[in-house]
This record gives structure tokens, C-alpha cells and sequence, in this order.
């Protein structure tokens, strides 16, 4: 009984020692952690990189691969009108009719004076085969057959004059037909039926083709450069995709098949193309949007993890530890996103030390903690714990077992 007694005694002083030991070391890690709240604790990770598509955007405007305005070629009052605005024409479809009895009778005539001067031809050329015979035989004088053959060459020459008038008659009858030059889309009709048009009228109307259509984007010759240095070459066709002012990105992809031969002085930029299918009319002449033009080959670019970075007025940005070990402040661009990483073409480079945790505290130019993980010190608390609670569980075995 007196050594159960001894023995209690004795875990009841360790247990007393071991609470004093461990209030004195929280008591210990408490003073130094005030010690140190001035100064912010934080992860630090080094950049690395990923292999992506590199993309660049910019500006784009639709225009159509063939924009047609249908003009008067010839003076006259418009008496019909074939189609109504927004029909899709075929090329040599009859749009309008411009009064043809002018014309007619022009052609009528002009017909009619080219058969009198064949007929004059025809009978000249008679008279000549008869007068050289008569003139090889000495019957008429030289001068009679000089005669009649300078009447034929005249009206050779008239024949020829007739057909010329002629067929310009009947071009100027055809154009009282005016016929679509493309196939596309009609737009507003701004001249209608009723008003008299001239060779100086403006448009009647204007026809815009519609599949395929042409964007046009101006990119910066940096971007430029960037793009001709990844594929290795500038003659490449390129993934290009369009985005709708409204945000909504075109179905359809296109490709990028022409750029200019100058950079604008004015905005230092160049001029792309791009081609795009259309089937169902969405893509309108004169539209804007942004166009996503995609390299063919990958780059080697830096990635950060999202919850790194922090964003104000000036834009997206993340901490850097410098070559002093200290913060500071470094915007980024990105352009999309690996998994939870953002893909950064500017502001951080392979192997840059950033903040990934703690940035809320940090401030530009001063010190920081680093710690491999905040919850280091809880563990240890919750270790000690334990022990304290296994020593307790080993007394309640011994006298459980004394009984």
C-alpha cells in the first residue's frame, strides 16, 4: 500500500513539473512570437515555367472580301426594281431597270445604218470585180476602176465605223439591265425606282460578299516580332479567334493568311487579315470586336500561382524578394492560365523568388519572415498535449490495475 502511495506521489510531482515545463515554454514561444509580430511571416516560392501557346489580342474590325457599290453606267429614269433590300444576289442577277426605249431605238438604228453600209459594201465589191475585168481588157479607163474601188474601201470603212456604233448601241441598251457584278448581300437601296440616275449619281445600292469574311487587326510590331521569332518565320498561317463586342467569342476559327509590308508610323503597328467562314451571317461588314491571334509552335514562359498575386489601379502584380531579401512590389501581364497558375509573358522571370502567402501584411521595402509552414508551431503544441495526456492514461492503467 505504502509503495502504491510512494509511486503516486512521485508521477503526481512529475506531472507537476512537466505542466511547469511546458507553461514556461508557451509562455517562452508567446514572448518571442510578440517579438516578432512586427515583422510578417510569408511563403516564398521560386518561379518556374511551362510550355504554352503564346496569344496576343488586339483591336479587329469585319470587313467583306468583295464590297461592291452598283452604279448607273448610262443616263435614264429607274423603272424597276428586281429585289428587295437584304436578299442575297447572285452575280449577273438583274437588280435594276433603267427606262430601255431610248436605248432600243438607238440599237434599231444603229442596226440599221450597219445594214445599209454592208449593202453599199456588197455592191461595190461587185462593181470592182466587174470594173478590173473591164480594165484588163482596155474597155473602161483606169481611172473609172480607181474609182469604184476607192467607193468599196470607203465603205469598208463605213461597215466598220456601223459595227463599232453598233455594238456600243447595244452595250448602252445592256447597261438599261443593271446586273449584280458579285454574289452577296444587298444593302439600303438609296436611289429608288422613279428618280432619274446618271453615270455621276452616287451608289443605287451597295453589295457586301459574305462567306468568307475578312478581320482586320492592327498588332503592335513588338507582339509582331515576338509571333515571327516563336514560328521561326513570318509566311505562316496562324489561328486567329474573334470576340463580339458584347463578349461572346465567334464559333468559328479563322486564319491569319496576310500581313502588310509597312509598320504605321502613326501607332506603330501592322496589319494583319485574318479569313473566317460564315455561314449563318453573324460576322456583319463594319462590325469591331478583339481577335486572339495564337502562335503554331510553344514558348517557354514563367507560370505563378493565382493566389500569389494581388491586383490594384496600376493592375495585376506580385512580390519579388530582391538581392537584398527584401519585397518589392512587380506588375505582371498574363495571358490565360495553367490549372490555378497564371501564364506571365511580363514582370517576373524564371527562377524570381515571390510571396505566396502572407502579401496582405507585407509592405514594399521591409522585412519579412519566411516560414516552409505556418502550422509548425500548432503541431508541436498538439505533440506536447499528447504527452501530457498519455502520462495521465498511464496512471489511471496503474491503479486500475492495483485493485
Amino acid at each position: 500500500m505504502r509503495k502504491n502511495i510512494f509511486i503516486i506521489l512521485a508521477i503526481i510531482c512529475a506531472l507537476i513539473f512537466m505542466r511547469w515545463t511546458i507553461s514556461h515554454t508557451s509562455k517562452s514561444a508567446s514572448a518571442k512570437q510578440k517579438l516578432s509580430m512586427g515583422t510578417p511571416s510569408v511563403t516564398i516560392e521560386t518561379v518556374q515555367t511551362d510550355k504554352v501557346r503564346r496569344e496576343f489580342t488586339a483591336s479587329a474590325r469585319v470587313m467583306a472580301k468583295y464590297r461592291v457599290d452598283v452604279l448607273a453606267r448610262i443616263n435614264g429614269y429607274l423603272t424597276k426594281s428586281y429585289f428587295k433590300e437584304g436578299d442575297f444576289v447572285k452575280a449577273g442577277q438583274i437588280l435594276f431597270e433603267i427606262e430601255p426605249q431610248e436605248y432600243a431605238y438607238a440599237a434599231g438604228k444603229a442596226k440599221g445604218n450597219l445594214e445599209n453600209a454592208k449593202a453599199q459594201q456588197e455592191y461595190y465589191n461587185k462593181q470592182l470585180a466587174r470594173y478590173k475585168e473591164l480594165v484588163d481588157n482596155d474597155f473602161v479607163a483606169k481611172s473609172d476602176y480607181d474609182n469604184v474601188l476607192a467607193q468599196r474601201n470607203a465603205y469598208n470603212a463605213q461597215v466598220q465605223s456601223m459595227e463599232s456604233a453598233y455594238r456600243d448601241a447595244q452595250r448602252n441598251l445592256g447597261y438599261t439591265h443593271i446586273k449584280s457584278p458579285v454574289d452577296g448581300r444587298v444593302g439600303i437601296i438609296d436611289v429608288t425606282v422613279g428618280n432619274y440616275v446618271s453615270m455621276n449619281s452616287r451608289p443605287l445600292t451597295t453589295i457586301n460578299s459574305s462567306n468568307p469574311m475578312y478581320i482586320t487587326f492592327p498588332l503592335e510590331s513588338k507582339d509582331y516580332a515576338e509571333l515571327v521569332r516563336i514560328d521561326g518565320g513570318a509566311n505562316v498561317e496562324r489561328e486567329v479567334e474573334y470576340i463580339f463586342s458584347s463578349g461572346q467569342k465567334y464559333k468559328y476559327k479563322g486564319v491569319q493568311d496576310f500581313y502588310d509590308n509597312k509598320v504605321d508610323e502613326s501607332t506603330g503597328a501592322i496589319t494583319l487579315r485574318a479569313t473566317f467562314p460564315n455561314p449563318n451571317d453573324e460576322l456583319l461588314q463594319g462590325d469591331f470586336g478583339r481577335i486572339i491571334i495564337y502562335s503554331n509552335k510553344e514558348d517557354e514562359l514563367p507560370i505563378v500561382p493565382q493566389s500569389a498575386t494581388m491586383e490594384n489601379q496600376e493592375g495585376l502584380y506580385v512580390l519579388i524578394m530582391d538581392e537584398e531579401n527584401l519585397p518589392r512590389l512587380s506588375y505582371i501581364k498574363t495571358m490565360g492560365q495553367v490549372g490555378t497558375n497564371w501564364v506571365v509573358y511580363d514582370g517576373v522571370k524564371k527562377g524570381d523568388r515571390i510571396i505566396t502567402t502572407g502579401m496582405q501584411k507585407v509592405i514594399p521595402g521591409s522585412p519579412v519572415r519566411e516560414v516552409k509552414n505556418t502550422a509548425q508551431g500548432e503541431t508541436k503544441q498538439v505533440k506536447k498535449t499528447n504527452i501530457f495526456v498519455r502520462i495521465v492514461n498511464k496512471i489511471k492503467k496503474i491503479l486500475g490495475g492495483n485493485k
